[in-house]
């Protein structure tokens, strides 16, 4: 008997993640579930630009714009995918996420509460659609179907973007020896110099056994999206962010020139798109639906 989740078991842990932790708010500021992101000022610019990489592959304007798996719209960024469009459709299984980003949208927002592997839509009503780390959340083998969703759902002629993470991306493979290097050294400057302390990340302490500490997630491979989505779904892999944040949060240092190693990556980011999204940590698929 196989020990792997069911499909109805992931989501019952997903939805109970978020409802009872994942999108509450911390005294910092910031979402418990930011806890998967490097927050600090050295990365800021990086993770700012990748962030609005997004917009150049929507539709600029139109009625509704889909947001599946909004959570709470937590990011300032995440707002201008928006900011043309006439209303956001918020699609999200967790309702905390959804009184969240309630109080982000106000009115602009219009909020439903669902599976985005199911989604409850006519078809060709969605002038443009986001969906932003969820569909790791579900298992592989709805991943194709969910894909499919997005397209049915989208008008003619108009696109949707998909950000997720791939497995043991190849980049961040090779920088493997670089991360654990990193480590040492950074144990090291600490060690020695304890007024400068280098963030790595935080070990939280551990939840009472009742609450969830987290949600299923299972990443593909670019071989793996191009073989179950061909012949179903148009689509591109370009880059969303190549850095990982493991990476991020190790090697990248701000006593260590980081804001400007920073930079650099972005510009070849930006060269080639094809080939950070295929072989960075996260990639930015772009779907497209023909007339």
């Amino acid at each position: 008997m196989s020990g792997d989740p069911s499909e109805a078991e992931v989501k019952q842990q997903v939805s109970a993640f978020y409802n009872q932790i994942g999108w509450k708010m911390e005294n910092d500021g910031f979402y418990q579930n930011a806890r998967y992101e490097d927050l600090r000022p050295v990365s800021r610019e990086y993770i700012h630009k990748c962030h609005l990489r997004v917009n150049r592959y929507l539709h600029p304007d139109g009625k509704f714009l889909l947001d599946a798996g909004s959570g709470p719209v937590q990011w300032p960024e995440y707002l201008t995918y928006s900011q043309n469009y006439q209303y956001r459709v918020c699609l999200d299984i967790s309702i905390v996420a959804l009184e969240e980003a309630r109080h982000r949208l106000g009115s602009k927002g219009l909020y439903v509460v669902s599976d985005v592997a199911n989604l409850p839509f006519k078809s060709d009503v969605f002038d443009g659609l986001v969906s932003l780390h969820t569909l790791h959340h579900i298992p592989p083998a709805e991943q194709p179907d969910a894909y499919a969703g997005f397209v049915r759902v989208l008008k003619p002629e108009r696109t949707g973007v998909v950000v997720n993470a791939w497995t043991s991306p190849v980049l961040m493979a090779r920088m493997a020896w670089l991360i654990k290097l990193m480590d040492r050294v950074s144990g090291i400057v600490n060690r020695f110099n304890p007024k400068r302390k280098v963030k790595l990340p935080e070990e939280k302490a551990k939840p009472a056994a009742s609450k969830p500490t987290g949600t299923f997630t299972q990443h593909i491979t670019p071989e793996w999206l191009k073989v179950n989505l061909a012949g179903r779904v148009d689509f591109k892999i370009m880059v969303w962010r190549s850095a990982s944040v493991r990476f991020l949060r190790t090697v990248i240092q701000p006593w260590l020139f980081g804001k400007l190693w920073l930079r650099w990556l972005y510009n070849q980011e930006e060269q080639e798109p094809e080939y950070y999204g295929e072989n960075g940590q996260y990639p930015l698929i772009v779907i497209s639906k023909p007339k």
